[in-house]
């Protein structure tokens, strides 16, 4: 759940949370420590994430995450079928600023939150799920409204209380969709768990937590973050740079034991 330049580092926030809570969800415990100063592993920006459709309509709503620095970040898109959106149409819930001192924080109490656009959300090659909902122009203001609304109500953030899954969840829920049973897991697997409980697969509710620990074993995530970071480039086709560039300043996270808490089931 990050965001623009400072994407690098918000990546760097729940990655490092999300690994845990994995664990969380396999009644583990453990500590993770995340340093970007040392190699990663880079993957190639996806240029082709499938948009799989619900309902019926001329407007939607369309939950996304994308990949950053390690685990990413969860939103939605909302706007008209044929227009192109804009950073108008989208929200999601994120620390305040483009430095690291807020995410790491945030980790421990809530944190100062802002609920709008940020780096790298409106472009396909660093999305890594999407699930969009059409709806007629009725249903649409509607929903529309209590994103506005939620968004003028979501003041702070918090890694383990009130993260970009849990934002996304609340819209999720107020359009009377099935929502996954934990906000702590990677961006990925929120967004593809939720299309997957609401498009006729139930079963993927009890393979959440599996999906995750599959997702934690991926390389590090790529994204708009890994260009502004200085410790890797990819070139303008997407594709990484073999060696590593010089590694600029960045703070090494370490995250303590947390515990993942369960959704009301629906």
């Amino acid at each position: 759940m990050q965001h623009r330049l400072s994407d690098w580092i918000r990546p760097i926030r729940l990655a490092g949370f999300f690994a845990v809570a994995a664990f969380a969800g396999l009644g583990l415990s453990g500590a993770s420590a995340q340093d970007s100063a040392k190699p990663q592993i880079v993957r190639p920006a996806n240029t082709r994430t499938a948009v799989v459709t619900s309902g019926s309509g001329q407007y939607y709503i369309e939950f996304r995450s994308r990949y950053a620095w390690d685990y990413g970040h969860t939103f939605i898109v909302h706007g008209r079928v044929g227009e192109a959106p804009t950073k108008d149409s989208v929200a999601g819930l994120s620390p305040v600023g483009d430095d690291a001192t807020a995410w790491v924080i945030g980790h421990y109490v809530p944190v100062p939150a802002e609920t709008g656009w940020t780096d790298g959300d409106l472009e396909d090659k660093y999305i890594s799920a999407r699930y969009r909902v059409l709806m007629n122009k009725d249903q649409y203001d509607r929903v529309v409204a209590y994103i506005k609304d939620l968004q003028a109500h979501s003041h702070t953030w918090s890694a383990e209380l009130y993260n970009c899954n849990a934002f996304v969840g609340d819209i999720a829920k107020f359009m009377g969709l099935k929502v996954p049973s934990s906000s702590l897991i990677y961006p990925k697997i929120f967004v593809t768990n939720l299309r997957k409980i609401n498009t006729g697969h139930p079963e993927a509710a009890d393979e959440l937590v599996s999906d995750n620990v599959k997702e934690m074993s991926s390389p590090t995530r790529d994204g708009r973050a890994m260009i502004n970071s200085g410790v890797h480039t990819i070139r303008a086709d997407g594709a990484p740079v073999t060696a590593a560039a010089t590694p600029t300043h960045s703070p090494s996270v370490t995250i303590g034991a947390v515990h993942a808490a369960s959704a009301p089931s629906q």
